[in-house]
């Protein structure tokens, strides 16, 4: 049973460089992770999701009826606990957590019970579980509802965590999740729900489904490689845009997967354009950056021009006032300097000032 769970209440109420073949429609990242439940549910009798918000379970419960689709009550130990004992009995729950920061709540269960079943027993037993919901800063919510649990997830073996940029990653990646006799946690973005993204005929084939651990590269470049991962992505796509009209050529990955990593294809963009700038929302001490720039380090350092350049959340809470969130979060030129410096065309500070 492919299950989902779903919650009534609520705690809280791009760019010319995208490469898709053949774009036929426009799709939501909501819509594509719509319909990628839809179909797999239809497809395996096993699979149901717990809980939902967000519109992204819309029409399921309708379609699948209570016992493949269920409301809970707020309680993410308890339906947490039940998706894991269900995944042990070889149904594939999909659960919905509203933010990933509420699945603290349910820690004991992902990590003790989902991640580390399958070593414990020698492989014999398989906990084929996806842990879904948005991560990350949204806006306005507070530091309660903005962390980005990435690097924490990412850091767990037993775990396969991946993060979804476009409605391309959103279809393929969670059709992939589901089909995965492991746990994944997929890692959503509330504030890319409502994006839009052109999507080809074979992404919209119900077969369709993309490799974990396998990066994208969005747009090519020769002077400096940008790794991001989620909303970061589209803040990587309009710096290459802005460095591009500079005469600087930056290549964009898109890590989609953050365990496993993808360092081939990371060290083999840094090989080539000899500089590193890594993107992300979380924060920098032991972040996704940091073990990227180790990757490099170790493998491909006597490659590198420029030291290498880490873009992150501020090392604070998330504040609540407007102004101060936007300084707690990346931004466009924040990107724009670190290539900048990376490419030895830093403005000076004098001029800057």
């Amino acid at each position: 049973m492919l299950g989902v769970i779903r919650n009534k209440s609520i705690r809280h109420t791009f760019s010319n460089f995208r490469h898709f073949s053949s774009p036929a429609k426009q799709m939501t990242v909501r819509d594509a992770l719509n319909s990628a439940l839809d179909e797999e549910m239809s497809a395996d009798p096993k699979v149901g999701e717990y809980q939902g918000a967000y519109k992204i379970s819309k029409g399921l419960l309708e379609k699948y009826g209570p016992e493949r689709v269920r409301d809970t009550p707020i309680t993410e130990a308890g339906f947490t606990g039940i998706g894991v004992g269900a995944a042990y009995y070889g149904l594939k729950p999909v659960v919905e957590f509203m933010t990933f920061n509420f699945s603290m709540q349910a820690i004991d269960h992902i990590i003790n019970s989902a991640a580390k079943s399958n070593y414990m027993s020698a492989g014999q037993i398989s906990v084929p579980i996806v842990f879904r919901g948005p991560n990350g800063a949204a806006a306005g919510v507070g530091a309660q509802h903005s962390h980005c649990y990435a690097s924490w997830y990412g850091s767990c073996p037993g775990l396969k965590v991946l993060a979804p940029y476009s409605s391309e990653d959103a279809r393929g990646l969670l059709k992939a999740a589901i089909r995965d006799p492991d746990p994944v946690v997929f890692l959503e973005n509330e504030l890319l729900y409502g994006e839009s993204f052109p999507v080809s005929a074979e992404v919209l084939d119900s077969s369709f489904c993309l490799p974990i651990g396998k990066a994208k590269i969005e747009k090519e470049g020769k002077d400096v490689t940008i790794t991001a991962f989620s909303k970061m992505v589209g803040f990587a796509l309009k710096a290459a845009e802005i460095l591009e009209k500079e005469g600087i050529s930056a290549e964009v990955i898109n890590l989609r997967s953050i365990r496993p990593l993808d360092r081939s294809t990371i060290n083999a963009s840094v090989r080539k354009t000899n500089r590193l700038v890594t993107v992300e929302e979380g924060f920098p001490q032991h972040g996704v950056g940091a073990e990227i720039c180790t990757s490099v380090i170790e493998e491909s350092f006597g490659y590198l021009d420029a030291p290498v350049e880490r873009i992150a959340g501020a090392d604070v809470p998330m504040p609540y006032a407007a102004n101060l969130e936007r300084l707690a979060v990346p931004q466009v030129e924040d990107i724009v300097r670190a290539a900048k410096r990376a490419c030895h065309r830093s403005v000076p500070m004098a001029a800057a000032a």
